[in-house]
């Protein structure tokens, strides 16, 4: 399971780790736990992103180590928490990062249950978790490479931010095990959320601007979908204080009948952005019809339509999503 990724690293000598141009606390937290463990093994290890990282994951150690340049001189590429060729999008379009990619041996980490359409040649190592760095351990432990007690921070990191602390559904035995496992290495979730709630707090503009969005949100599918539109004005005058979508996007999907919320954000280049999260397992699926990915209870999509032709489309397949699981639990 984890030869061929041990055998790319061991061959390395100079390796980037890339994240997506939609960096949350999953890939940030595995990319910096990635370079702590493999400058350990004596690797030089860079950091790319093709954004910068948002204000909001300024409380994890390390963040602003993240370059917005891919450093091609690498001989290993190492993408993390994605395997959709549509999130990597930014990536492909710096110059020379595409022919880097397709003439560089390329490992590819990630838990995400969605097939890989990654354009060019890479070597998947994809298991069920909950988070990327769940596999990145596993890995370590299998190679027998050392912990550090910051590597372990950044798991733990990466694993509370993408199960909401231990509370989504995907959570298995498994996780417990292994956060368990990190504190003993060091790792400590209430220092990690101390920092986390001084970094989440809010100036009033956003929390006038959270209002504003709340009254915004429109129901569909008899309330079973919820659905909130931000457009670029507010992506660029909020952005960089507090992501928009996250102000409201669970919050959405708690309210009663409720069982899917969407926040579709659009740009001046006609590109259109969606981050779903459901209380049913069918975010992956609605995704994925758009060419998009991710956990059946929190995924993400881009796409270059109008957003008159996406909601229909949207509300088609959220519709036929729903009636699948309903049919399902019929049946069972």
């Amino acid at each position: 399971m984890f030869e061929s990724a041990k055998q790319l690293i061991n061959d390395a000598k100079k390796i980037v780790i890339i994240q997506a141009e939609n960096p949350d606390g999953d890939s940030l937290g595995s990319s910096l736990a990635l370079e702590e463990i493999l400058g350990d093994l004596g690797k030089t290890v860079s950091l790319y992103c093709p954004v910068e990282i948002p204000k909001y994951m300024h409380y994890i150690k390390g963040w602003d180590r993240v370059d917005n340049y891919c450093n091609t001189s690498a001989d290993l590429a190492i993408i993390v928490d994605t395997m959709a060729d549509i999130l990597l999008g930014k990536v492909l379009e710096a110059p020379g990062v595409r022919h880097f990619l397709e003439t560089t041996p390329v490992l590819v980490i990630d838990h995400h249950e969605t097939a890989s359409n990654l354009s060019f040649s890479h070597t998947p190592l994809v298991q069920e978790a909950v988070a990327s760095s769940e596999v990145i351990y596993r890995l370590a432990i299998d190679a027998g490479w050392t912990i550090n007690a910051q590597a372990a921070e950044n798991m733990m990191i990466a694993i509370m931010s993408d199960s909401l602390g231990l509370t989504v559904q995907n959570v298995r035995p498994e996780t417990y095990f292994v956060v368990g496992e990190l504190a003993k290495l060091g790792a400590s979730n209430a220092e990690i959320e101390s920092r986390r709630r001084e970094y989440m707090k809010k100036s009033p503009e956003i929390l006038k601007y959270k209002g504003h969005l709340i009254e915004r949100i429109e129901y569909f599918l008899d309330g079973k979908l919820a659905l909130i539109r931000i457009p670029w004005d507010e992506i660029r005058q909020y952005s960089d204080q507090y992501n928009p979508s996250v102000l409201v996007l669970d919050e959405m999907r708690l309210v009663e009948g409720v069982e899917i919320g969407v926040a579709i954000k659009t740009y001046p280049d006609g590109k259109l952005t969606g981050k779903l999260r459901s209380n049913l397992p069918i975010s992956a699926a609605v995704a994925g019809s758009f060419g998009g990915g991710g956990h059946a209870y929190a995924a993400g999509f881009r796409v270059y339509e109008s957003i008159d032709t996406i909601i229909p489309e949207l509300l088609t397949t959220t519709d036929a999503a729903l009636k699948g699981i309903a049919n399902d639990s019929q049946t069972a």
